[in-house]
């Protein structure tokens, strides 16, 4: 990537801005020329058809410099680039609309995302700017992370591209990965995400399509089981008098998430379904039994006492131990209900 498609790679050109900072239009070119470093060396830009090209001239042997575009950094050279650098970018400061990504498909998506869900991409890395996360606002979950890498993580090419990963059902994942345009996910978790190229290889509409099927799907409610010990807190009496009480959060739980108690001994079996409609409330409490830092606002659905959902139960489910919060998958969820 030359010095200027790397300045310029998030950048729109505005016409209009151009001819007032000083381009002048020839044969259809747009040029500006700046001398610099006490006129020893001049810059000229280009703009061609939307290409941005330049160069630095060597005003005492009048031809271009070009150690500014080799691994050279000798004091003098790197001066040099420094201040070529400093003049794109102040062309880029005004004369250049910013844009969020490089690829003009990447940039079509997020425009999609807006204007469906009024969801503006997340820049949470300073060491990787050009990666952004979409949640979902009803619960702060991603479904959805924009890169840009190089192709050679997933493939066997180079050069920079820009991918989406996206969340999806994982028999849906495997059926996609016999498409082109699809891989592994990067740096994410290969079972339930999957990679997307943005190099217009997949169809928009296709796209849009995946990323609604991921919305969905982080909006889907996650299902846990907790214990419960009633030597410590009488969870029993907490729903005899009221249907909401406050609970110690140790996991990323979310709004609308169901959490299935499981009292212990003596009961030894889930008793209570509830909805979580608070999560993350700061709670400073400690005693020998128990410290907590934060908590969560529970409702009940419906008591299970009735139920025969035993610790044998539960372990001819699979499920060994109940030690802590620990999510359940839909099997199991269905075999609950």
């Amino acid at each position: 990537m030359t010095i200027e498609e790397e300045v310029f790679k998030r950048c729109n050109i505005n016409y209009k801005k151009i001819e007032k900072y000083g381009f002048k239009l020839e044969n259809n070119i747009y040029i500006y020329e700046k001398c610099f470093l006490d006129n020893e060396f001049k810059a000229i830009i280009k703009i061609d058809n939307n290409k941005i090209t330049g160069k630095v001239i060597d005003l005492q042997m009048n031809e271009e410099y070009t150690n500014i575009r080799t691994e050279m950094n000798g004091e003098f050279v790197n001066k040099v680039r420094e201040e070529y650098k400093l003049i794109l970018n102040d062309i880029k400061n005004n004369c250049f609309d910013t844009k969020y990504f490089i690829f003009e498909q990447t940039n079509r998506i997020n425009k999609y995302i807006k204007d469906k869900y009024n969801i503006n991409p997340e820049f949470l890395w300073k060491k990787f700017p050009g990666f952004s996360i979409y949640r979902n606002k009803s619960n702060n979950k991603w479904f959805g992370l924009i890169s840009n890498i190089d192709y050679s993580k997933i493939d066997n090419k180079t050069g920079e591209i820009e991918i989406l990963n996206i969340k999806l059902n994982s028999d849906k994942i495997k059926e996609l990965l016999n498409k082109k345009g699809f891989y592994k996910a990067y740096h994410m978790n290969k079972v339930e995400w999957i990679t997307l190229l943005l190099d217009d290889t997949l169809e928009d509409d296709e796209i849009f399509k995946l990323i609604d099927e991921s919305y969905n799907i982080i909006d889907e409610p996650i299902e846990w089981i907790i214990p419960a010990n009633p030597k410590y807190y009488d969870v029993i009496s907490a729903f005899n008098n009221k249907e909401e009480v406050i609970w110690k959060q140790s996991s990323d739980i979310h709004i609308n998430d169901i959490i299935y108690i499981y009292v212990t001994d003596p009961y030894s079996k889930i008793m209570y379904k509830c909805k979580t409609i608070e999560v993350n409330i700061p709670y400073e409490y400690k005693d020998k039994n128990v410290s907590m830092n934060r908590v969560m606002r529970l409702k009940l659905i419906k008591k299970l006492d009735n139920k025969n959902y035993t610790f044998e139960y539960l372990n001819n489910l699979g499920i060994k131990a109940i030690r802590g919060p620990r999510k359940i998958n839909k099997e199991i969820s269905e075999r609950l209900k």
